[in-house]
């Protein structure tokens, strides 16, 4: 679990880089990365993309196929992410995991049995945000726990694009039917997403996750680098969706 305490000094000083990349403690905002540390600050970030974009689009059609499939992985993933953590060199991409692990889990569970309701949505999404939360007051495993929270926040942001612009009506129409189905249903959706309203609430939730997402790109720290990577995914995953959904 994230609250693991290391029992040697080698994985204690593995837990330390969780902190900072720079040898001295800093504030996040204004912070100069290292030059030696920022392909491993880079390669954070892009994971974090990655961890939320592509999981995407291979869970989906899995936890529609087999549900029980997708959540049994979940133990794939938390049993690796322990693997990692218990290794001096893997021990953040271990934490990075763990993290992904809540994302994997709340996904198999609503998109496995409770897609049909679009407001359980949220609520189901932030089942491991106690547990993050606590993890944070303590200090542990901020890599993986702020990847959860920017990966939440994008979810949040989007949904909330759904209920101010109503297509939740489309959103529970394509939950019932077979893919090959949803031409109609996605036109509808797409015609009311380029009206002003529409266009306009895009605009601000864009910019939003903009400035969220790449003010912590200014910061020494691993963890932040991970949120604003996960926060900036959220822009490339709904904008395949909506590429898919126009091209239609």
């Amino acid at each position: 679990m994230s609250s693991f305490t290391p029992s040697s000094p080698a994985l204690y000083q593995a837990r330390l880089k969780e902190t900072s990349l720079a040898e001295a403690p800093s504030s996040w905002v204004g912070d100069r990365i290292s030059p030696s540390r920022i392909p491993q600050s880079w390669l954070f970030f892009t994971a974090s993309i990655f961890l939320v974009s592509v999981p995407v689009f291979f869970q989906a059609p899995l936890v529609r196929w087999s549900p029980w499939l997708s959540l049994l992985i979940t133990l794939g993933w938390l049993g690796l992410s322990q693997w990692l953590k218990s290794r001096p060199s893997g021990y953040l991409w271990g934490d990075l995991l763990f993290g992904f692990t809540w994302t994997w889990l709340a996904g198999s569970i609503y998109w496995g049995w409770f897609r049909w309701e679009p407001f359980l949505h949220l609520p189901i999404e932030s089942l491991g945000l106690p547990f993050t939360l606590w993890c944070l007051a303590k200090q542990r495993g901020k890599v993986g726990n702020w990847f959860y929270l920017g990966s939440l926040f994008g979810t949040v942001m989007t949904d909330l694009y759904f209920y101010v612009v109503n297509l939740i009506p489309h959103w529970r129409q394509l939950m019932q039917i077979e893919p090959d189905q949803a031409q109609s249903i996605l036109q509808s959706a797409v015609a009311q997403i380029q009206t002003p309203w529409g266009v306009g609430w895009a605009i601000f939730l864009v910019s939003i996750l903009l400035i969220v997402g790449c003010l912590p790109m200014r910061s020494r720290q691993l963890h932040w680098r991970t949120f604003g990577g996960a926060v900036l995914s959220t822009l490339l995953v709904d904008g395949l969706f909506w590429l898919a959904a126009s091209s239609v």
